[in-house]
């Protein structure tokens, strides 16, 4: 029988900190309140909205807010095959540490909790918005696809998520004292949570990992860089529908040359959002590449390399890749 028993402090703590900060969407979150329309919701420092210099600030605060949308759409994708997985995690505990699976069954209620929080915000925000906005992937399918890869690979890709997370809120969401400030509070609760998903996840995948042979991991290496594509094919059909709304209600699709500026331009953002970012994460990087030999690194950064080009235009450094 497979044991915990060395984690069992660190699942402890983490079912400490989440009886601590545990939050009611409506009575802690969202308090009555609606988005103020007036700010923006990403911050620059994610959507990348001030690189296309031909918009307005209007303009821009408008992207933003589009952006916003998916951006909040799309964790809600990610949360419910993340949720799926991690049911199966503990039911492999459920006679084992209970600890642990206690952990586990409290970061599956969040997650569920979460994803209810993300349908509420596309409610409210499909009421305000005008209407034409597409959601291009069903969270259901996308589950079912991402769920029939290894668990190994799984687990790295929400390891990835939920540490981007926590990158995002400290280093744009937080300092920007200019955008909406529900939109801001979302992201401020989603990520007192998060925080503790992303320990779970690591101890979840080191132990995964053990369990494997080489020829199991190399696979899983595999199924990793087949869900990074699978991913970016999500991001390039939402920019793209994105970019489409945003120029029709915006009046910039009129004009050929910037609606295809445009969609260039989500599509970079939404590749540092959801695929580089979390590349450049240093504890994704310590811990993926800590488990993978030279080879297959190699195969990783092949595959990335493509979207490495998706950083912010300043103050971006170069990629931090090595393993």
């Amino acid at each position: 029988m497979i044991t915990n028993a060395p984690h069992t402090e660190r699942y402890a703590k983490v079912i400490e900190v989440s009886k601590r900060v545990r939050w009611d969407i409506e009575r802690d979150v969202i308090r009555g309140r609606g988005f103020d329309y007036g700010k923006a919701f990403l911050p620059a420092g994610l959507s990348l909205v001030d690189e296309l210099g031909f918009l307005s600030p209007a303009d821009q605060r408008l992207l933003s807010q589009v952006q916003g949308r998916s951006y909040a759409y799309i964790f809600g994708l990610a949360e419910r095959f993340i949720a799926a997985k991690v049911m199966q995690v503990a039911q492999a505990k459920a006679l084992d540490d209970q600890v642990a699976l206690e952990a586990l069954v409290r970061m599956t209620d969040e997650e569920l909790k979460h994803q209810a929080m993300f349908r509420r915000l596309e409610t409210m925000m499909a009421a305000d918005m005008p209407a034409g906005y597409a959601m291009t992937a069903d969270a259901n399918a996308v589950a079912q696809a991402v769920l029939g890869a290894s668990t190994w690979a799984v687990l790295a890709l929400t390891l990835d998520i939920e540490l981007f997370t926590q990158a995002h809120y400290r280093a744009s969401i937080e300092p920007d004292a200019g955008i909406s400030e529900l939109w801001k509070d979302v992201f401020l609760f989603h990520w007192r949570e998060e925080s503790q998903h992303a320990i779970l996840d690591e101890l979840e995948l080191l132990r995964e990992d053990a369990r494997l042979s080489a020829a199991q991991r190399d696979a899983a290496v595999d199924d990793l860089i087949a869900l990074v594509g699978a991913v970016d094919g999500i991001l390039q059909a939402q920019a793209k529908a994105d970019a489409a709304y945003f120029g029709a209600i915006s009046g910039h699709g009129r004009d050929a040359e910037r609606a295809a500026a445009i969609e260039t331009g989500v599509l970079k953002a939404y590749r540092w959002q959801y695929i580089v970012s979390g590349v450049m994460e240093p504890r994704f990087q310590k811990v993926l590449f800590g488990l993978v030999d030279a080879a297959q690194a190699a195969r990783i950064q092949a595959a990335l390399a493509p979207l490495t080009y998706a950083v912010p235009a300043q103050p971006a450094g170069p990629l931090p890749m090595a393993a």
